[in-house]
């Protein structure tokens, strides 16, 4: 049975659903004529989208450090003033981010748009639950950007949401988006020719977080479980003694953790049952630093793609002709903390 959501958590998804209906004026009114709206973003996949779509055409600052946890991330009150100064919020949103968006809504201007993606990409039916978002705890997996073709869900819905603020530059915008879909496109299908070359039988994982559920759905491969539990903490001994035993069971041929949160527990996963273990993955942390060519959603993709694949025996040479960099052209104004 699932539990009734916590009244702090529906007091954040009224608000938020509310300022999704606003329509903005009051929030950019206050804006000088040709300046550019200032986008205010969380999670660095979500910046990425946002910068590909908005281009040289928007300033964005990301909030959530790259490699800080952003279920539990606490902004500090400074943040305070950032959001004040935004025209547009964008999230991930399916609870996520927060401590972030509680902070945001008691410091953005009256009538700021929020943009919430995730609760605009996937309907209630389509919520994945699993090891780290129990369904009983009424939270679903809120990992949705690894599947690219939700990433490109994303990104339309930022470019509507840019056009309809900034009517101007939305033939830019639309530009930017049409490119960006013709490069999910080419990582949909060579990351369908990737994991088909993996024997149909290593098509599993096992991951330190959770972050991988609606990619697994899109591209056939089952997650086995995840180290990690709902509260974030180290499993428990029979935990961990249940993942050893579904390893050996399966003979699963690599388990993979985080490059961002190393894990022990991992390491004696691996030893125990002889998988091999990958400690590069990301969730949300892009590789590289930011201006550098892999730093980007797509580079994300890639780089976690090689490493995923050849350790389940299969072939990534479909990713070598992908482009991880910007769809436009000039220098963007984006802030990607770290």
């Amino acid at each position: 049975m699932i539990r009734i959501l916590p009244t702090i958590a529906m007091v954040l998804i009224m608000v938020v659903n509310a300022a999704c209906g606003d329509d903005g004026s009051a929030a950019i009114s206050s804006r000088n004529s040709g300046e550019p709206l200032h986008v205010v973003t969380t999670v660095s996949p979500v910046t990425n989208i946002a910068e590909n779509v908005g281009g040289t055409k928007v300033k964005i600052t990301g909030v959530v450090p790259e490699g800080a946890n952003a279920h539990t991330f606490e902004p500090a009150p400074s943040l305070a003033k950032t959001l004040a100064q935004a025209d547009l919020l964008v999230i991930n949103g399916l609870f996520l981010e927060e401590p972030t968006l509680r902070l945001a809504l008691a410091s953005m201007r009256p009538g700021t748009p929020v943009l919430s993606l995730g609760d605009r990409t996937v309907s209630r039916d389509e919520w994945q639950f699993d090891f780290s978002f129990p369904e009983e705890d009424g939270h679903p997996n809120p990992h949705l950007w690894p599947d690219p073709i939700h990433s490109l869900r994303y990104a339309e819905l930022i470019k509507d949401e840019l056009s309809r603020l900034d009517p101007s530059n939305s033939s830019y915008f639309s530009g930017n988006y049409d490119k960006f879909k013709q490069r999910i496109d080419q990582l949909d299908a060579a990351i369908k020719l990737a994991v088909a070359s993996v024997p149909e039988k290593n098509r599993l994982l096992l991951t330190y977080h959770d972050s991988w559920a609606y990619f697994a759905k899109r591209y056939g491969l089952t997650v086995v479980g995840a180290v990690q539990p709902a509260d974030f903490t180290e499993p428990s001994a029979r935990d961990v003694a249940t993942l050893i035993l579904q390893v050996r069971e399966l003979g699963v041929p690599a388990i993979f953790g985080s490059e961002v949160f190393p894990s022990a527990i991992m390491e004696q996963i691996a030893r125990e049952t002889g998988a091999l273990f990958v400690d590069k993955l990301r969730d949300d942390d892009l590789p590289g630093v930011p201006g550098g060519p892999l730093h980007s959603y797509l580079g994300l993709m890639i780089t976690n793609l090689r490493y995923m694949v050849p350790a389940l025996g299969g072939d990534i040479s479909a990713m070598s002709g992908v482009d991880a960099g910007p769809v436009f052209e000039g220098d963007s104004d984006v802030e990607y903390p770290q």
